[in-house]
């Protein structure tokens, strides 16, 4: 997975972490997670603030 894999990324939060609201999460813990998951191999310095808000998003649509 790459950063832009925002929707797969979403999927792979909300199977890591259910009990969490992805509208408390703060962007320092979703990088962290981010960089956590299973067959994520992208340059972490990549990101930033609008792709950690497109990974919100998403993660907060799956939470629907």
């Amino acid at each position: 997975m790459k950063w832009t894999d925002t929707v797969r990324i979403a999927e792979a939060l909300y199977d890591n972490h259910p009990e969490v609201d992805p509208l408390t999460v703060r962007f320092t813990d979703l990088h962290r997670w981010v960089l956590e998951l299973d067959g994520f191999d992208d340059d972490p310095n990549r990101s930033g603030e609008k792709i950690l808000e497109a990974i919100q998003m998403a993660w907060i649509e799956e939470a629907k």
